[in-house]
């Protein structure tokens, strides 16, 4: 018997004790029902990675967000709280380990001897917190460093491709089973829900506890399961984000508004200006034509001139070079020549006129007689 002996402490009694009981059964509840909530927002990946990406923005608060992108800085401080909050859990809780071999075997022996299906509970308690205080802090600090890394195909890379699946299975089954254990015995503690008669209350409690512990057991293992399958089916292209509409397509309409009402404002303006130049054009045509003729300056280059807008030039003599390429002259020119010729100064020059006019007729006199020859 003296193995079972504890000496206790016989020093000044203290509340220190009780209070750190209330701060325990605080942070437990509080813990309890976060991840109550915690496995149905994450339960939302059954209802298809549209569903879930909706509830990882609305952490990020991207309603708030102008972009639909949110803030993982929210998710960031959220994360810093629940991690705070379990490791002072943690320590308060570690109060009531054994924390010797002797202590462990007389828990043990005690369990054996009494049957009692609350101390197994406890027990449970003990072993799952445990295991939780290394699971549950490396998920935590995965979390605390990539606030933004929360999406359908992110998580699920995460689950298969960086082969965190068996940690999150043995996280899945230590919390589900502590937090329902927990807060049935805070329930019990501390006198919640017992109502008049305490066995009666106690019964209904463990089968709210049981089922509530299956239901969440069984949303977390289809989580999971979903998980796995996106993952695997996501492998090849692990690190790319999910292509979600969660947020973005209200934002793409309250941007598309103001874009539509300036091209109907650009519309409006065009049609105005449209309608001035053709009322211009209108009256233009109406106008009078002008007396006064075009000038020929401003006319281009290469537009015709009618016969009618041209003025006749009567300064210009008529010119003299179309002979033809035989260098024989015009008759009216030679005939004028001689005549000049003939008034002014006669002498060689005439005759020398005389004599080539004189050939120049006799080589058309013979012209047609040679054309009558050959047309015969």
């Amino acid at each position: 018997m003296e193995s079972y002996i504890i000496e206790e402490n016989t020093a000044k009694s203290s509340r220190l004790p009780a209070r750190l009981d209330l701060a325990q059964s605080g942070t437990g509840l509080i813990l309890g029902l976060f991840m109550w909530v915690h496995m149905l927002l994450v339960g939302s990946i059954i209802l298809g990675k549209d569903a879930f990406d909706f509830v990882a923005k609305t952490m990020e608060l991207a309603f708030l967000s102008d972009t639909g992108h949110g803030y993982p800085i929210a998710v960031f401080f959220a994360v810093s709280g629940v991690f705070t909050l379990f490791i002072i859990h943690a320590l308060l809780g570690m109060r009531k380990f054994p924390i010797s071999w002797r202590q462990h075997r007389i828990i043990r022996d005690q369990m054996q001897m009494m049957k009692h299906p609350d101390t197994n509970l406890w027990y449970i308690q003990v072993v799952t917190g445990f295991v939780m205080f290394f699971a549950g802090s490396v998920h935590l600090y995965t979390m605390l460093v990539n606030p933004g890394g929360i999406d359908p195909f992110l998580s699920a890379d995460r689950v298969v491709s960086g082969n965190y699946w068996f940690l999150y299975l043995v996280l899945l089954i230590s919390v589900e089973l502590h937090a329902s254990i927990g807060l049935y015995r805070l329930c019990m503690k501390w006198g919640w829900f017992t109502g008049k008669d305490a066995r009666h209350s106690r019964k209904k409690l463990k089968a709210v506890k049981n089922r509530l512990m299956i239901f969440f057991l069984g949303i977390g293992f289809l989580a999971l399961l979903m998980f796995i399958v996106i993952g695997w089916g996501h492998r090849q292209n692990a690190g790319e984000r999910y292509q979600g509409t969660a947020y973005q397509q209200s934002h793409a309409a309250t941007a598309e508004a103001p874009a539509a009402s300036a091209v109907d404002e650009v519309e409006k303006t065009a049609d105005e200006t449209g309608a001035a130049s053709h009322e211009a054009d209108m009256q233009e045509t109406a106008a009078p034509p002008s007396d006064q003729a075009p000038a020929l300056d401003d006319a281009p280059a290469d537009a015709p001139v009618s016969a009618d807008e041209a003025e006749p030039v009567h300064d210009t003599a008529p010119e003299h070079n179309t002979a033809p390429a035989t260098g024989a002259a015009p008759e009216h020119d030679t005939e004028a020549v001689q005549d000049e010729g003939t008034s002014d100064a006669p002498g060689p020059a005439a005759d020398s006129h005389t004599e080539a006019d004189a050939q120049d007729q006799g080589s058309d006199a013979h012209e047609p007689t040679h054309s009558a020859v050959e047309t015969q």
